[in-house]
């Protein structure tokens, strides 16, 4: 499992982008822990909680509802480090979306993706939630930053993908069309990108096959020692997240992490965490799918997410996302 943190580079483009429209630095970094050191202190890596607080700052300050697909627009193939330079030597794009499958962790550890080609269309469902930033921003940062990338690597400004958003269409949705082409559709069930299978053959300038393996290797080693600090935040999130619909005790789930329910309640407390408040994350998640993505009564999705019924669900899904879900479903 990956502990969940965020390219330094990253985080450093979102500031200077931030700067750039006159927002002050020091109210961007407030809440974080980059508040005191400032960027001086920056390592190779932020985590998810600072780079979710500095999101919710820079939302605020610029006014922005579109600042992940602006944001998106700023990580080019040099924003992604050794990964993007890696993908800049492999032979054709088929190469490449070889190495982003391996490795895409290193780019964010909140990303899901599941790749198949039907017919002769590749299809990447993707599913990406940084810890507390608005989902939009979530996906439209993927969305953007996948295409400005593929752009760099095959020359080809022009290109578009169809696009699938697993919400509804939010009122900046001209900027979507701007950023992405006019090939994006909202109120999907999944999120999704899709490209011709043909361009998985297209031929990359910059292909280097020695500097390939020398890039691959390292990408290998960065990816190991994430995974060296594991956390049990993102393994029960992920074990959660799979069993939709189950939500087990706490005790079940230290089982199925190999871990004692004693070592368990110990590694959260260190990550100043608690069961009960991821289980409550997974809840709210699989509910604002549910009700954003289809026309369930409300009654049967509080039986879904564990409820016995709609009035304990509502009071609950208020307390978890500050909305009732009505106005969720309302997309008000």
């Amino acid at each position: 499992m990956i502990k969940a943190s965020t390219p330094a580079q990253y985080v450093l483009i979102l500031i200077d982008m931030a700067e750039s429209q006159g927002c002050d630095r020091r109210a961007l970094l407030a809440g974080t822990s980059l508040a005191d050191s400032g960027i001086a202190g920056i390592g190779a890596r932020v985590s998810d909680r600072d780079f979710s607080t500095l999101v919710a700052n820079a939302m605020r300050l610029t006014g922005d509802p579109a600042l992940g697909l602006n944001l998106g627009l700023r990580l080019n193939l040099s924003a992604h480090a050794v990964l993007g330079q890696a993908f800049m030597t492999c032979r054709d794009l088929g190469q490449v979306m070889e190495l982003f499958l391996k490795y895409y962790h290193l780019l964010a550890p909140a990303l899901h993706i599941e790749f198949e080609i039907v017919e002769d269309t590749c299809i990447l469902s993707t599913a990406v939630s940084f810890l507390d930033a608005p989902l939009e921003f979530s996906y439209e940062l993927m969305y953007s930053a996948m295409l400005n990338t593929l752009r760099g690597l095959l020359n080809k400004g022009d290109l578009q993908l169809h696009i699938e958003a697993p919400y509804p269409e939010p009122t900046h949705a001209q900027r979507y069309y701007e950023v992405l082409g006019s090939d994006v559709h909202f109120n999907c069930v999944q999120g999704r990108i899709s490209f011709p299978a043909s361009l998985l053959d297209t031929p990359l300038p910059s292909s280097n096959p020695a500097l390939r393996t020398l890039y691959e290797n390292e990408c290998a080693r960065l990816l190991a020692d994430l995974e060296e600090e594991d956390s049990v935040t993102e393994r029960t999130l992920s074990l959660l997240r799979k069993l939709e619909g189950q939500y087990p005790q706490m005790p079940q789930t230290a089982k199925m992490l190999n871990l004692s329910p004693r070592t368990y309640r110990r590694r959260l407390d260190s990550e100043q965490q608690s069961y009960q408040a991821l289980l409550d994350r997974v809840r709210a998640e699989h509910a604002t799918r549910y009700l954003q993505n289809t026309r369930l009564p409300l009654s049967t999705i509080a039986y879904l997410i564990g409820f016995n019924d709609a009035s304990n669900f509502r009071r609950a899904y208020l307390k978890w996302t500050g909305r009732s879900p009505l106005e969720v479903r309302g997309g008000r």
